[in-house]
């Protein structure tokens, strides 16, 4: 979200006349973006604003923004008198603030004259920042803001503010636009993306948005996170089955193998609900790649409840596990009622199994695709080497002297680890046919 959130960020300055420098030290407006679901993040955002202040000393006309979870959408009173030399807070997902106080007193023309308002809305008609102009291949299109589940750990909804599905027209006008600037890849984002249009009973629900995407032109591949598992429904599997754009890779995490851990982060379901939807996607969606979210160290969580997840993960053998040690987040109810008993080291003890754990079943799923001739679709060139992702979103390599940047090109596997792969070209890319954007 932080990464879509930058890009208008981008966009917006540029409309003004900026445009990107290469140091903070030679810029005219910083923008720090922050993120706060874990603290660590939190810690390297303030860690990266206190940086900031002797480069705003050396240079007074110097406009630090500071921008998203950190500033949140309450009020931000206590970061104004701990850092007075930052010259705009902005909320999520809104350029707004800093749009206006840059426009302040000036003549301004049509372009420039984009109210608060329309840039907290998220005006769909996205023009990329020019860098990424015809470059960038896979783009994030947020169409759920802030939160309303309140698990007792996250403070997402504290800091983004209720959920919010935006207009289907909004939503569309926005991949228009990104086509034509040459996105190929489109990946519909939420903190709960398949509670889109839950908001708006009259309105469309995710699976229906899927099918409107699908639709536009030049956009060849969708994918949409992070989704909920009570309400992955059947018509959302059934879309995902049958349409051809929209890649069969599922990203909705567990949190917890215990029921007693999952009670007490109020998300909804057992361990065995989970399971019953694992089963039912890899039926529905034949060959789906699954990423999941683990927790370790949650307030209360003893270490039987503990090899409960672990032994949950052994069975359903997921493609990719993201883990997190669990953090006390100010406000959360978590925070409030729950004593946070688990030591650090304990914490580290945890993940480092999960970890292991996940790194062996990673390899293992990898191992089952060498040799095999893939599609995969190239994003950029990293180090000498294409780097591009096949459907189910594995992380691919290829050495070649051809641009294949765009491309969706099929490859064989060569040499496979937990994290990528490396491929070479089953046949020589032509190149003599024209590029449309």
């Amino acid at each position: 979200m932080n990464v879509a959130d930058s890009l208008r960020v981008a966009s917006a300055l540029e409309r003004l006349g900026y445009q990107p420098s290469r140091s903070a030290e030679e810029a005219d407006i910083i923008v720090l973006n922050t993120c706060v679901v874990r603290q660590s993040a939190e810690d390297k955002a303030y860690g990266r604003l206190h940086s900031l202040r002797p480069i705003k000393a050396q240079r007074p006309n110097l406009v630090v923004n500071l921008m998203g979870c950190l500033v949140g959408v309450k009020n931000h009173d206590h970061l104004k008198q701990r850092f007075p030399f930052v010259d705009v807070f902005s909320p999520p997902s809104d350029p707004g603030p800093l749009i206006a106080y840059l426009t302040q007193g000036e003549s301004r023309n049509l372009e420039q004259s984009m109210t608060e308002e329309r840039y907290a809305a998220m005006d769909g008609d996205l023009l990329l920042p020019l860098q990424e102009r015809g470059r960038l291949v896979a783009s994030h299109v947020p169409v759920v803001l802030g939160c309303s589940h309140a698990c007792t750990f996250c403070i997402i909804p504290y800091r983004r503010g209720i959920e919010r599905s935006r207009p289907a027209a909004d939503i569309l006008a926005e991949v228009h636009a990104l086509a034509a600037q040459g996105v190929k890849e489109i990946t519909l984002l939420g903190q709960i993306v398949d509670r889109y249009g839950k908001d708006n009973p009259n309105g469309p629900d995710l699976a229906d948005l899927l099918h409107l995407v699908h639709q536009v032109e030049g956009i060849q591949r969708i994918r949409f996170l992070t989704s909920h598992p009570n309400w992955m429904n059947e018509k959302l599997l059934d879309t995902v089955a049958e349409l051809p754009k929209v890649m069969p890779h599922i990203e909705v995490p567990i949190q917890a193998g215990s029921d007693e851990v999952l009670a007490n982060m109020r998300r909804g379901y057992t361990a065995d609900d989970y399971r019953r939807l694992i089963e039912k996607l890899r039926k529905r969606i034949p060959g789906v790649s699954i990423a999941t979210d683990i927790i370790v160290g949650f307030p209360g969580e003893t270490q039987a409840q503990f090899q409960q997840t672990y032994d949950l993960l052994a069975e359903l053998k997921l493609d990719v596990a993201h883990i997190a040690r669990y953090s006390t987040r100010p406000g959360t109810v978590a925070q409030r009622s729950l004593e946070d008993d688990v030591s650090d080291a304990e914490k580290w003890r945890r993940f480092r199994l999960v970890e292991t754990l996940q790194e062996e079943i990673a390899a293992e799923i990898a191992a089952r695709y060498m040799g095999e001739t893939v599609e995969v679709l190239f994003e950029e060139k990293v180090r000498g080497r294409w780097r591009g992702r096949t459907s189910t979103n594995k992380l691919v390599f290829v050495e070649t002297d051809q641009d294949l940047r765009g491309l969706v090109f099929p490859v064989r596997v060569t040499w496979t680890g937990p994290w990528s792969m490396q491929a070479a070209l089953v046949t020589e890319p032509d190149l003599s046919l024209p590029v449309v954007f």
